[in-house]
């Protein structure tokens, strides 16, 4: 096996578990039905008067064969009218039985639309380290697969319940009411069936179970290649990801074909038991018969009540594959569901949470002794303590990996410092809302999220009390209402999954543009114009001028002479600030920051990054 696949088992197999659900699932998922049960009390009422309609119909052949059909000069019109009530009452079935099969595929959907609404919803609730220890493919499978085999459940599994339980005990009702005795020896069977269900049922789960599994890894590395098809091609991997795709399929084809030979096993062993006991029932009852114990009416009725027997129980056995399935898939979702946020939402009011509170936030941010790490044993951030007025404009510098990006990811609130506190004019972020926080800081980063629909969709961002005009007005702002004027349909060129028909810097654009609209009162920029062009960086200086004004500013740069006029820069190396200060006073001191100027100073092309960006120090420094 490659080692990439081995390494992909690993860390599927490697993942965190989830909190296990409170409750059993069957319990949860019924809880879901609930709002709809006036739907199933009304479908009760139909079954009921399906089963009916299928109980009937050999009484009255067992009628017309021993009161009319043996005797001598039997007359027509018993049996006409007998024949008319067979057919009234076959067609009272049929209509039932199509109106309990709609009402009810009408009642499982919705249920399921909520489930997936609920799930998709936690998910986003979810903070940021569960994505990072959880597979894509496993989250996707919850939401579209997992999802669908639950619908089942209520469009196949409890309708069978419902319907086919009601069936076996009126069969049986009737069989004991027309001989006793051969009704007892037809009850003879269901031990049987019992005990074959409880050998088959572990084992089925199990299987059912590594199907899943299985499934979900081919969808979480197909979606990985697809979003990453570009380097696939670059780099000419095709055929090595075709092989690599094979490895997973491969398992996954055979989870199913094991999957289909036990349920063919399953269902052929308790088809082989309806027919022996058919034969069974002719060749008890034809004895009984032949001795004149009972009469060939019902007789007749008998093998049609072993068949209406076995056909419920092969409907439910069937069925109870798709309750296996759909309990396995319900586990899934209840996991998701049942797992908590690592940053729960503060129980007391949010301190921000009135908007006359809110527009008098100025934007001062204070780190106190913040310390970071995903491990805890393993701090990338350590002991950080900065104090940003009001409106300043400051920078951070470091080479990668020093915790630039991290220390942003603690400002957002995407993780909590493991020591140490973050401050908004005064007000710890642990006591905001995620939605008040997020109104506040604004972060563009440096690979932008883009989705599919038009420009102006992906400038609105899921928020439609946003106008045309106001989105008009902040790509101006940003410079991209140039390069949007240049395309076909302007603001309703439609963008594909990621923005593949935009350049880096278009996208780019775009993100400043969605900034604007949210006007926040912290500003992060976090190696935002990393993918900009000299050119284009420069054309959209003056649009980040515009929005930088009148709210604190922080610029984590890639060129630093983004940072030469900024109020402070924080140097970061391994976690900590070496040095802290405005250029002019980093360049006297020449220690950390003067040797990465020296050094960008005679890397090939640095005379671009040197080029003055217009973020002059009069419009960024402190207020």
């Amino acid at each position: 096996m490659p080692a990439f696949i081995e390494s992909y088992h690993k860390e599927v197999n490697c993942m965190p578990k989830t909190t296990t659900p409170t409750s059993h699932p069957f319990k949860q998922l019924l809880g879901y039905a609930k709002p709809f049960s006036r739907l199933f009390i009304g479908v009760i009422v139909l079954v009921v008067v399906y089963n009916l309609t299928q109980v009937i119909q050999p009484y009255l052949v067992k009628i017309a064969i021993d009161r009319y059909l043996l005797k001598k000069n039997a007359l027509l019109s018993p049996l006409i009218q007998i024949g008319m009530m067979y057919l009234g009452i076959t067609l009272v079935g049929l209509f039932s039985n199509l109106y309990q099969t709609r009402v009810i595929a009408s009642a499982g959907q919705k249920i399921v639309r909520q489930i997936r609404l609920d799930l998709f919803s936690h998910i986003e609730s979810l903070a940021m380290d569960y994505f990072e220890t959880h597979d894509t493919g496993r989250l996707i499978t919850n939401v579209a697969s997992d999802t669908t085999r639950i619908s089942q459940f209520f469009t196949q599994f409890l309708l069978s319940v419902i319907r086919d339980g009601l069936t076996i005990i009126l069969v049986m009702g009737a069989m004991l009411f027309l001989n006793w005795k051969l009704g007892l020896l037809s009850a003879l069977v269901i031990p049987i069936i019992i005990a074959i269900s409880a050998v088959f049922r572990p084992r089925l789960h199990k299987i059912y179970d590594t199907t899943r599994s299985r499934q979900s890894r081919l969808i979480g590395f197909i979606a990985e290649n697809l979003s990453g098809m570009r380097i696939t091609q670059l780099f000419h991997q095709e055929s090595k990801q075709l092989g690599a795709l094979n490895q997973l399929n491969l398992p996954y084809q055979e989870a199913n074909i094991t999957e289909f030979r036990w349920d063919v096993f399953f269902n052929r062993t308790l088809d082989l038991l309806g027919n022996l006991a058919v034969a069974f029932m002719a060749w008890i009852g034809g004895i009984a018969v032949f001795h004149h114990f009972i009469q060939i009416g019902v007789l007749y009725a008998f093998i049609s009540y072993i068949q209406q027997f076995f056909e419920p129980i092969n409907s439910l056995t069937q069925n109870w594959n798709t309750l296996q399935s759909s309990m396995i898939s319900f586990e899934r979702v209840s996991q998701v569901l049942a797992t908590s946020s690592t940053l729960p939402e503060p129980k007391i009011p949010s301190p921000v949470e009135q908007p006359r509170v809110f527009r008098r936030i100025r934007g001062q941010i204070d780190f106190d002794q913040v310390s970071f790490g995903y491990k805890p044993d393993q701090l990338i951030l350590k002991g950080i303590t900065m104090h940003i007025a009001p409106g300043q404009f400051i920078g951070i510098a470091g080479e990668s990996g020093a915790g630039k990006s991290t220390l942003i990811n603690l400002l957002a609130r995407f993780y909590d410092a493991n020591r140490g506190s973050i401050r908004i004019d005064g007000i710890d972020i642990r006591t905001m809302r995620q939605e008040d926080l997020h109104r506040l800081v604004g972060v563009v980063q440096q690979d932008v999220s883009i989705y599919s629909g038009t420009i102006a969709d992906n400038v609105r961002l899921f928020r439609p009390q946003i106008s045309q005009q106001q989105i008009v007005s902040a790509c101006q702002l940003t410079g991209a209402d140039r390069f949007i004027h240049r395309l076909r349909h302007d603001y309703d060129t439609w963008l594909t999954p990621q923005g593949s028909n935009l350049s880096a810097g278009e996208r780019q654009l775009l993100a400043f543009a969605r900034i604007v609209l949210l006007n926040p009162k912290v500003l992060v920029l976090d190696e935002a114009t990393a993918n900009l062009d000299a050119l284009t960086e420069a054309a959209v200086q003056q649009g980040l001028m515009e929005v930088a004004k009148n709210r604190t500013t922080i610029v984590i740069a890639h060129r630093l002479s983004t940072l030469r006029h900024a109020a402070m820069i924080y140097l970061l190396d391994q976690g900590r600030i070496v040095e802290q200060g405005t250029h002019k006073e980093l360049m006297e001191h020449k220690g950390y920051y003067h040797a990465m100027i020296q050094n960008a100073a005679v890397m090939p092309g640095s005379e671009s990054a040197w080029q003055d960006t217009g973020l002059e120090s009069s419009k960024m420094s402190a207020t």
